[in-house]
C-alpha cells in the first residue's frame, strides 16, 4: 500500500496529471442515455380490481444470496451471526464478534457504476492519479474507481442507499466465519486468486478472479486495491469496541482502510484482518471502495435500462494453442535479455513489471525481445491467447433482450419500462412472469431475467418462489401496472431521478443517464447492447510461457537515491516500501 501518511505526495501526482490530461482519451463510460418517453407509450390496462393486500410466507434472504441494485451492482447478502475478527497483531488482537444481517456490494465500485454518480449530479469526479487506470476510458469502465477520498466514498453510498462498511462488516464479507486467513481459505496467495505483486501489473476488473472470492461470493475483497471502511481508525479500539455490531471509535484523525492492491507483495499483508489506515482526504490509484447497505428500501424502476445479451448464451469456440516459445537468453552490456517467438495473430500479456518486451519480425518469424531486471536472475510469465477463442465471448448473431417488464425499443436500443396487468389472461402470464398466489386469487408476478436474476431491489426469496424485496413487502409492483400500490410501496428514487406518476417509474432529465453495462459486461457497440467481458487473457486457446533472464552484472541500487513515491514507481525494476518510506528494487 502506498503511504497513506505522505499526502505530500498526492499534489505531485495532480500536477503530473494536469501536465499529462490534455492527451488522455475522452470518450465517456458507456451508459444508457435518456431520451423521451411518449405518451403512447405509457400502458393503458383497463380497469381491474386490485389485487388484496394479503401476507405473503418469506424464508428472507439467504446467506450468499445476491440481488442487483441500483447502481448496476449486485448485493451480497451476509447472515447475522458471530466470527472471530482480528489475528493477533499490535492493532488486531482476536476477539469474537457479533453483527446483524447486512447486504454488501459483490465487487468494488466500478468507474462505470460511479460515472452514473457523477452524471446525474450526486457525486464529484474522482481525482486521476498518475499510474492508475483512466476513470473516462471505456476500457477501464469495470476497473475499480481510485482517486476517491473518504468524503467521495461515503457520498456515493449515501447515493444508493447505503453507507461505508464498517471494519467488522468488511472483515466478516472477507473472511467468513471459519476464521479464513484469506478470503479464499488459507492457501498462500498466487495469482490466479487475486491481482497482487505487479501480477498484472495494474488494476484489473473487478471481477477478474472468481477463484479467490470470499464465502460469501464477495469479490475482490484481496488485491487490486485497498478498500475505505466507515470507521475511525484506532490501535487500540478492539480491545474496548463492544461484541455486538461495532462501529469504530466516536472520532479520531485518521481512517481505517482494509484489503490489499496490485501492489501489495507480502502474504502476511495479504490476510483479511490486516488494518490500514490513513487521513479523510486522501487519495490514491490504488484505494477504491465498496458500500454496504444494511436495510434495503424498494426502489422505483428505472424509466429505461440497457438490452443485454445473456451470459447463457455467449459461447466460446474450441481452438488450437497458440506457440510461445524461449528461444534463447543472452547478456548485452550487463543487461539481461530473453528471446521468446510467437504465433502470427496470437495476442499476448506480459505478466508483472519486471520485464520489457518489444516486438519484431526477424527472419519472418515474430519474434518478442524482453528486457530483465539487472543485477538479478528473475522469471516472469507471458499468457499468449489465439484470437478466435480464449475466454472471449462469441455473440455473432445473438439478438439484444430485456429485462421482465421492459419492452425493447428498436429505434433507441433502450429498454423501456412497460408494466403488465397482473391478472391471469387466458394465455395465462407472459414471458418474464410467473403465476403466484395471493390469498387464492392467482395473479402474474415477475420472474427472473435471463441471467436468472431477479430485477433490481428484488431477490429470489425460495419460500415464496419468486422474487420479493428485501424489505419484505411482497406486494410492490414491479412490472405490474398499479399505480395507486406503487405510490404506496415503492420508496421514490435515487437522487437525480424523478417519479413518474403515469409510468411508475424513475425518469431522468431528457439527455440524463441510466445504468449502463454491469461487471462482467461490457458495451458491443455493433449490438447495441452489453455482452460479456473478457476479464483477462486466460481459457482454452491460451498458453502461459514462463520467461528466464540472466544475472549480467552486479547490482546497482538505482532505487535508494530516489525518495518520493511518484518517481519511485515510474522507474522499472523499483516499487515503493511503504513502511520503510523507501524506494527498493524489486
Amino acid at each position: 500500500m502506498k503511504n497513506v501518511r505522505k499526502v505530500i505526495i498526492v499534489f505531485t501526482v495532480i500536477f503530473t496529471f494536469i501536465l499529462s490530461a490534455c492527451a488522455a482519451p475522452t470518450p465517456i463510460v458507456v451508459v444508457v442515455t435518456a431520451t423521451p418517453l411518449p405518451p403512447t407509450e405509457a400502458p393503458i390496462i383497463e380497469a381491474t380490481s386490485t389485487p388484496p393486500l394479503v401476507t405473503v410466507a418469506l424464508s428472507g434472504p439467504q446467506s450468499g444470496a445476491t440481488m442487483k441494485w441500483v447502481d448496476g451492482s449486485l448485493l451480497s447478502y451476509i447472515d447475522p451471526s458471530e466470527f472471530k475478527m482480528g489475528y493477533g497483531g499490535f492493532d488486531a488482537p482476536e476477539h469474537t464478534v457479533t453483527l446483524d444481517g447486512y447486504w454488501i456490494q459483490q465487487t468494488k465500485v466500478t468507474n462505470r457504476m460511479f460515472s452514473q454518480c457523477v452524471a446525474v449530479g450526486q457525486c464529484t469526479p474522482p481525482t486521476q492519479e498518475l499510474g492508475g487506470p483512466v476513470y473516462s476510458n471505456p476500457i477501464f469502465a469495470n476497473h475499480p474507481v481510485v482517486g476517491v477520498t473518504w468524503d467521495q466514498a461515503q457520498g456515493y453510498c449515501s447515493w444508493v442507499q447505503g453507507r461505508l462498511p464498517s471494519e467488522a462488516e468488511w472483515e466478516k464479507a472477507a473472511r467468513g466465519t471459519n476464521g479464513n486467513i484469506y478470503p479464499w481459505g488459507n492457501n498462500e496467495p498466487v495469482c490466479d486468486l487475486l491481482n497482487f505483486a505487479f501480477c498484472s501489473g495494474r488494476t484489473s476488473e473487478t471481477n477478474a478472479f472468481p477463484g479467490g472470492a470470499s464465502p460469501y461470493d464477495v469479490y475482490d475483497m484481496a488485491g487490486n486495491v485497498f478498500e475505505w471502511v466507515g470507521d475511525w481508525y484506532s490501535a487500540t479500539y478492539y480491545g474496548e469496541s463492544p461484541a455486538l455490531n461495532p462501529t469504530g471509535p466516536e472520532s479520531g484523525e485518521t481512517r481505517a482502510i482494509r484489503g490489499s492492491s496490485f501492489e501489495t507483495g507480502a502474504s502476511d499483508q495479504i490476510a483479511s484482518a490486516v488494518r490500514h489506515f490513513g487521513p479523510q482526504g486522501y487519495h490514491s490509484r490504488d484505494v477504491g471502495f465498496r458500500c454496504a447497505v444494511p436495510e434495503p428500501k424498494p426502489i422505483a424502476p428505472y424509466c429505461q435500462l440497457a438490452a443485454y445479451v445473456p451470459a447463457g448464451n455467449a459461447t466460446t469456440e474450441s481452438c488450437g494453442v497458440p506457440e510461445g516459445v524461449v528461444t534463447g537468453q543472452y547478456c548485452s552490456a550487463d543487461d539481461s535479455f530473453a528471446t521468446v517467438q510467437l504465433s502470427f495473430g496470437a495476442i499476448y500479456d506480459v505478466r508483472g513489471t519486471q520485464m520489457q518486451c518489444t516486438e519484431a519480425i526477424e527472419n519472418g518469424l515474430r519474434v518478442l525481445t524482453c528486457l530483465g531486471p539487472r543485477g538479478k536472475e528473475a522469471t516472469n510469465e507471458i499468457t499468449v491467447c489465439n484470437t478466435s477463442c480464449g475466454n472471449t465471448a462469441d455473440v455473432t448473431g445473438l439478438s439484444p433482450v430485456c429485462d421482465p417488464g421492459y419492452t425493447l425499443d428498436p429505434a433507441t436500443g433502450a429498454c423501456n419500462y412497460t408494466p403488465i396487468g397482473g391478472e391471469l389472461s387466458v394465455a395465462g402470464c407472459p414471458a418474464g412472469y410467473s403465476l403466484a398466489d395471493n390469498g387464492g386469487q392467482q395473479t402474474c408476478v415477475i420472474g427472473t431475467d435471463l441471467n436468472g436474476q431477479c430485477s433490481a431491489g428484488l431477490y429470489f426469496d425460495s419460500l415464496a418462489g419468486r422474487c420479493v424485496p428485501a424489505n419484505g413487502a411482497a406486494q410492490t409492483p414491479y412490472g405490474i401496472d398499479n399505480l395507486s400500490l406503487a405510490s404506496q410501496t415503492y420508496a421514490g428514487c435515487a437522487a437525480g431521478y424523478s417519479y413518474s406518476d403515469s409510468f411508475q417509474c424513475c425518469q431522468a432529465v431528457t439527455g440524463g443517464t441510466y445504468p449502463g453495462c454491469g461487471p462482467g459486461s461490457t458495451f458491443n457497440a455493433d449490438l447495441g447492447a452489453c455482452a460479456p467481458s473478457q476479464t483477462e487473457l486466460s481459457g482454452s486457446g491460451c498458453v502461459t510461457v514462463r520467461v528466464n533472464t540472466l544475472k549480467c552484472s552486479e547490482p546497482v541500487n538505482v532505487c535508494a537515491p530516489i525518495t518520493k513515491e511518484s518517481p519511485c514507481v515510474a522507474t522499472f525494476g523499483c516499487a515503493w516500501n511503504e513502511k520503510a518510506n523507501a524506494c527498493e528494487i524489486k
